[in-house]
Parts: structure tokens; C-alpha cells; sequence
């Protein structure tokens, strides 16, 4: 191995180069102001942090007309409901055989809604009816034979009267033939007349006497009639009495009958909108159903849009803003832009132990076709004097802001509106204020950030370091 190859040669070292003496500083100061540059805003966000003032802000939104609302009232949820509501359903149960409505059907008071198999009924009904034309003419044929015995009962009165009258005119007479035969029985007994006379006068006499028998024995024939016809008289208003009873029992029954074909018909109650249908064609409808029967209930469930208002439990804490009669608006959770003007109509006596709140209803003003049963509201009880707008909030978006951000200028109120990271003071027109809030008029477009509890000493320009920025 050749070891001389190994071997440093430090004849040939290189001498060091000579460069100009002014390029250190110069790269010295390049680094420097490379160094301020990459820095720069690091080192300025830290001189911020120290010397300006910092503030929170929050930013300015459209608020839930009913949170808007509730600055000057209590609000409340609640839902819709309606006043007038029934399950319809029939007292006994049978079979749907027709059914006309389904959900959203609007119903007339009196409309057919359903129908049940009713031939059973029919057939009742049929058989009442015969039995009821044969107890009405039972009925004509017993009166037509009263006013025949009552005929015949003044035939005999007639016939009574009459012999009585002949009875009278047979007793004159035989008085008057005895009176004669005394008479000529003393004239011939004096010598005037002869035996013949007297005769005579007997036989008349005897004649007299046979006809006044003959008129009293008609007399008393005539009124044995006379007590006939009474009888049969009596015996056909009797039978009148009887037929007539029998009537009003048939048509007791056929009215029995006809109530229960109709309870074969499910009618509407009153005017309103099918907002259920329970139950279809060939299913069985009874109103004893219970949890182990395949019977429906009921056929559908009716509502009268007319009586719908709103359902809200108030906490008793906030019952003294609930007064009768008192107003309130009213926002649907499917339109809350929209507002309902509205009146306390009832609160109930009782409280939810449970949840420690007191049932309220509230009428609406002025309903519309918006409404719907169940549908989900915010109500708001304004305080004594306020008045709801109503209608779809003419006025604009509703603003509202704390009033941790107001502050007085010019004799008005105002808020520092932050833009971009340097603060204005701007007048605002505010309205009623409640729970730390208030409602703006004018000044303020959401979106906008103001500035919380701001500092004293601010003025317009001045820069300012938001927390948690």
C-alpha cells in the first residue's frame, strides 16, 4: 500500500480571499429588516393589547317579532286550539257502510257524514209502521161506532120524550073519562039519563084507563132504550180510550224505530272542518270501544274554525301581566313575521301543580285561513294601554339591542356602532324597554355590531380591541 498518497500537501492551502469590509453591516441590516417585516403585526397586535381600550360588542339582529313583542309585555307558548271540538260517533255500534268526508272536508251542520248498515233498522221500521195504520184505523172504527151508539142513544131520548108525552096525554084523558063517568053516574042515579049513558060512560072510562097502561109501558120501554144506548155509548168511548192507547203505543214504537235508523246516521253537530278521520268503509264503530276491541270509537274528528283560540300555560310567577279581556299578540311559529291582535277571554281557576302554571285562553280578533288547530304560537300579554299592531309588521323588522349599549347624547340616546376595528357614536330612536332590553325605532340595520358597557373617554375614530377577537 502506497502511504505517500495519504499524505496532506499543505504547500498547496489556498490563501483567504479578501472581500469589501461593507457588506456585514449590509446584511446585518437586511436581516434586521427582514425580522421587522415577518414581526410587524404580531408586534402590533401587542402593542394593541396594551395601549387600547377593549370592548364587547354584539351584534345587531332582526328579532322574533314575539321576542320583540315581549319587551313590553310578558309572553308565553301555546298552541291553537278550538273551542268547539267533537269526535263524532254514533250511541250504537255498527258496520260503516258509506262514508263522505276525509280530512279537511268542510261539513254543514246537519250534512251526512257517515252511514252504518241499517237494513235491520229499516225492516223495524217498516213493521212499526204497518202496525201503526192498523192501530189508526182501529182507532176510525171504534170512533165511527161511538158516534153510532151516541146516535142511537139520542134516537131513544127522542123516543122516551115522546112516550112520556103520551103517557101525560093518556093519564088527562082517563082523568077526564073518570071524571065523566062520576057524572053520569049521578045524573042516571037522578033519573036524568038512562043506564045506556052510563054505559057508556064506563066503557070510555075503561078505555081511558087501557091507554094510559099502554103509554106507560112504552115510556118505560122507551127509557130501557134510552139505558141501552147509553151503555153501548159508553162501551164505544171505552173502546176509543183503548184504541186510542193502543195508537200512541205503535207510534211509540215507530218512533222507537225511526230513532234508531237515524242512529245509523253520523251527522255534524255543527259547522266545521274534518280535521281526523278515524275510521274507514267496513270497519266497525262503536262508542263503548275498549283497548282490547278492534270497534273504532268514533268515525271523525270536527272542528268549527270560527271558535279556534289560543292555548297557553302561563307560570305563576308571571300571572299578575294576565288580566281578562286584556290584550295580546298572537305569532304562529309558521308565520312569525306575521301578527295577531287578540283578547284574554278565560283563566282557569285552577293551577298544574306539576308545573306550576295556570291555563289561559285568548280569542283572536280577526282569524284567518292560516289557522290551524294544534299549530304552535308565542302569545305576548302587553302591558295596560298597549294596543297590538296586527297585520304583517308594516313598520319594518323589528331591532332589539341591550341597554347595556345605550348611551346619552345631544339629549337623546345612542350607541357606539363598531366598523371594522374603530367606533362611531350614532343617535338611535328607541322604544319601550323591559327585562334589559329595548326595542329600536330608527338608527340601527342589523347586522351592524355595537358596543356593550363602552368604555368613558371614547370618541369617533377612535380604534378599540374587541374581547376574544
Amino acid at each position: 500500500m502506497d502511504l505517500q498518497r495519504l499524505k496532506i500537501d499543505r504547500s498547496r492551502r489556498t490563501a483567504p480571499s479578501r472581500r469589501p469590509r461593507w457588506l456585514l453591516p449590509a446584511g446585518s441590516a437586511a436581516t434586521a429588516l427582514a425580522l421587522l417585516w415577518l414581526f410587524a403585526g404580531p408586534l402590533g397586535r401587542g402593542l394593541d393589547r396594551l395601549r387600547l381600550p377593549r370592548v364587547r360588542v354584539a351584534e345587531v339582529a332582526q328579532a322574533h317579532p314575539a321576542t320583540a313583542g315581549a319587551v313590553s309585555g310578558t309572553a308565553a307558548n301555546g298552541h291553537v286550539v278550538a273551542a268547539r271540538r267533537a269526535a263524532l260517533s254514533t250511541d250504537l255500534p255498527g258496520r260503516i257502510v258509506e262514508l263522505r268526508v276525509t280530512e279537511g272536508s268542510f261539513v254543514r251542520e246537519g250534512d251526512l257524514v257517515a252511514r252504518l248498515f241499517s237494513e235491520d233498522a229499516e225492516a223495524a221500521l217498516a213493521s212499526a209502521q204497518a202496525r201503526l195504520d192498523g192501530a189508526r184505523a182501529a182507532v176510525e172504527r171504534v170512533r165511527a161506532s161511538e158516534r153510532a151508539a151516541r146516535a142511537s142513544l139520542a134516537g131513544a131520548e127522542t123516543a122516551r120524550e115522546a112516550a112520556r108525552a103520551r103517557a101525560r096525554e093518556a093519564e088527562a084523558s082517563a082523568a077526564l073519562a073518570s071524571s065523566d063517568l062520576a057524572r053520569i053516574r049521578r045524573l042516571v042515579g037522578e033519573g036524568v039519563l038512562a043506564d045506556r049513558d052510563l054505559d057508556v060512560a064506563t066503557s070510555q072510562q075503561a078505555q081511558a084507563a087501557a091507554r094510559l097502561d099502554s103509554a106507560r109501558a112504552d115510556e118505560r120501554s122507551a127509557s130501557a132504550s134510552v139505558d141501552d144506548a147509553a151503555a153501548r155509548r159508553r162501551l164505544a168511548e171505552s173502546e176509543v180510550v183503548v184504541a186510542q192507547a193502543e195508537l200512541e203505543a205503535t207510534e211509540a214504537e215507530r218512533d222507537r224505530a225511526a230513532a234508531l235508523l237515524t242512529k245509523t246516521e253520523v251527522r255534524a253537530p255543527f259547522d266545521g272542518v274534518v280535521v281526523l278521520k278515524d275510521a274507514e268503509i267496513g270497519e266497525v264503530v262503536s262508542p263503548a270501544s275498549t283497548g282490547g276491541s278492534t270497534a273504532r270509537g268514533s268515525v271523525c274528528t270536527l272542528v268549527d274554525l270560527d271558535s279556534l283560540e289560543v292555548q297557553a300555560d302561563v307560570p305563576e310567577t308571571s300571572l299578575a301581566a294576565v288580566r281578562l279581556e286584556g290584550p295580546v299578540s298572537i305569532f304562529l311559529d309558521a308565520r312569525p313575521e306575521r301578527e295577531y291582535a287578540g283578547r284574554v277571554t278565560r283563566i282557569w281557576p285552577t293551577a298544574n301543580r306539576q308545573k306550576a302554571t295556570i291555563e289561559v285562553r285568548a280569542r283572536f280578533e280577526e282569524p284567518d285561513e292560516e289557522l290551524r288547530p294544534e299549530m304552535g304560537v308565542r302569545i305576548v300579554f302587553l302591558a295596560p294601554g298597549a294596543q297590538p299592531r296586527g297585520g304583517d309588521g308594516e313598520g319594518g323588522p323589528a331591532l332589539l339591542v341591550s341597554e347595556s349599549a345605550l348611551v346619552r347624547a345631544g339629549g337623546g340616546a345612542a350607541v357606539w356602532v363598531l366598523e371594522r376595528d374603530r367606533v362611531g357614536l350614532r343617535p338611535i330612536t328607541v322604544g319601550e324597554r323591559r327585562g334589559g332590553r329595548v326595542s329600536v325605532e330608527s338608527g340601527l340595520e342589523a347586522g351592524e355590531r355595537v358596543v356593550l358597557d363602552p368604555p368613558p373617554g371614547l370618541e369617533d375614530g377612535d380604534r378599540v380591541l374587541v374581547e376574544g377577537a
